[in-house]
């Protein structure tokens, strides 16, 4: 009952931030006319909106604001995965070191010049994966996987990554702004292409964590415990790493690199539903479109005629909330 409560509620919530989103802008378009809007997709007839007006809501800020609610879930129902499979409360998407492979992969295009929609999420999405099944390769004993090797690993991954995307800022020449902007994060080249790509990717990603709820929940009590109580663990964990991968590599590959939210969602709606991962999933994947959505508000409204990158709004929020975690949890960390 609890669990359904509040599901509900952040469904309301979600919605509300969604109507939010579609109506806040340079140009305030009232949500009674965005509504209008929509029925005369259903039942056309005569309007009252300009053509200006509806090429704002179809064309700029619907699908942003989806792209921001795919983006934000995703990115929290792999928080979660990777939390329960690092037994970690500090663990979060990026641990793989997916991020930094992706962020190479659009780095090196970018600052090739050859800067299209198409070869930018390409190269992000294609170093993210191939960056996740290194770190996976790398930490491999035997017929097994260790944790602890595939968080060193993430971590090493990583910093060669960024030494690479460092090199590639040095000699990027003309192009620089346009690969720093894009390694901010942001959401402002999102389009109904976009939108398609990333909703499959993401919806499936959320159906096979929740699946694998009751084995997650397992989990937390050891690799051991699980095994002695049926879970397939080494499967379990390809699973994982293959579902936040690609998770992952879309996010990244359309919107760059958002931090924190994979961080902070679990444990927020941790509070409210509780460790068990068939209600922790689907909250946290509500929660987390809301807070990116909320996130990318602040972005492109906090400073008039400029925007904010999205990923510079969930650093501030986030890294505060970090450091109240390492206070928190030092006891089990370290």
């Amino acid at each position: 009952m609890k669990r359904n409560t509040t599901l509900l509620v952040l469904a309301a919530a979600l919605l509300a931030t969604v109507i939010t989103s579609v109506a806040v802008g340079p140009v305030w378009i009232a949500p009674q006319k965005i509504a209008a809007m929509l029925a005369n997709l259903v039942v056309p007839g005569n309007h009252t909106w300009s053509e200006a007006e509806a090429i704002i809501i179809f064309q700029i800020r619907l699908p942003r604001t989806f792209m921001a609610l795919l983006v934000g879930s995703g990115l929290a129902v792999a928080g979660v995965a990777m939390q329960a499979l690092f037994k970690n409360p500090l663990a979060d998407p990026y641990v793989l070191g997916a991020s930094s492979g992706a962020g190479f992969g659009a780095a090196l295009i970018i600052s090739l010049g050859v800067v299209s929609a198409i070869f930018v999420p390409l190269a992000a999405f294609s170093g993210a994966i191939i960056a996740s099944f290194t770190v996976y390769a790398l930490s491999m004993i035997g017929p097994r996987s260790s944790v602890s090797l595939l968080l060193l690993s993430g971590i090493a991954l990583s910093t060669f990554f960024s030494a690479l995307i460092s090199y590639l800022m040095f000699v990027a020449g003309s192009n620089l702004q346009e690969l720093v902007f894009w390694l901010m994060g942001g959401l402002w080249a999102s389009t109904w292409q976009y939108v398609e790509i990333t909703f499959p990717v993401v919806l499936v990603g959320t159906i096979i964590l929740y699946a694998y709820a009751r084995d997650l929940n397992l989990m937390l009590s050891g690799e051991e415990s699980a095994q002695h109580l049926g879970v397939a663990v080494e499967n379990l964990k390809r699973i994982l790493l293959v579902t936040v991968s690609f998770i992952v590599g879309v996010a990244v590959a359309f919107c760059g690199i958002i931090g924190f939210v994979g961080l902070i969602v679990p444990h927020v709606v941790r509070t409210f539903t509780g460790p068990d991962h068939k209600a922790l999933i689907p909250a946290s994947a509500l929660f987390g479109g809301i807070l990116l959505i909320w996130a990318d508000i602040i972005a492109r409204s906090a400073i008039p005629g400029t925007e904010v990158p999205v990923g510079i709004i969930t650093a501030l929020l986030g890294a505060p909330f970090f450091m109240y975690l390492v206070r928190s949890k030092r006891k089990n960390i370290f």
